[in-house]
């Protein structure tokens, strides 16, 4: 009994450090060193992204918002600015469709949404479609702070972000089992 728990002590907070790991990971983030100096002059790729904004945003916004997004090689596409208050562009609700052009990139990792103003603006997703690279959406449910660039760089971890998610939903069961069955063993 007594090394169950001992078992028990130990395999808790190695859980709960793989969940906090692999959840903050996932999260937008703020990136005061965001540059935009490594952007290419190609503009040779055509690129979809649709941005959908929360309904918990503000009805409309006024604010200015800019794009960028790009390869864990510094392909690198930047919009400068998506918004238009005379087209209703990001009004609660909503989502908005944009065809920009850029260098052509690899699987897509990072975006980053940056916003100047003073409404405020939450969006729920923003999905990139390129021609040469599998579809990807970035979560937010988040309002974007102002004045900084603010969403996701998975690029360091791009290639295993997926395997470490299916590792651990395949690894997190199966070592609840061998505690349960050192528990019971313990027990008879």
């Amino acid at each position: 009994m007594a090394r169950a728990i001992a078992w028990l002590l130990v395999v808790l907070p190695l859980l709960s450090l793989l969940r906090r790991a692999d959840s903050s990971a996932l999260q937008p983030h703020a990136e005061e060193n965001f540059n935009l100096t490594y952007i290419q002059n190609s503009a040779s790729c055509s690129y979809r992204v649709v941005i959908a904004t929360s309904c918990s945003s503000p009805r409309y916004t006024r604010d200015q918002i800019s794009l960028s997004f790009g390869d864990a090689y510094g392909n690198q596409i930047y919009a400068p600015r998506l918004d238009d208050p005379s087209t209703r562009t990001f009004e609660q609700c909503s989502s908005d469709t944009f065809d920009i052009t850029g260098p052509c990139a690899y699987q897509i990792c990072y975006l980053y949404l940056y916003r100047s103003g003073p409404d405020g603006w939450k969006p729920s997703d923003v999905q990139v479609y390129a021609y040469n690279s599998r579809a990807v959406t970035f979560t937010y449910e988040t309002f974007i702070p102002g004045n900084t660039w603010y969403g996701f760089n998975l690029c360091n971890t791009a290639s295993s972000a997926n395997w470490q998610l299916h590792a651990y939903s395949f690894y997190l069961p199966v070592m609840f089992m061998l505690f349960l069955s050192a528990f019971f063993s313990y027990l008879v």
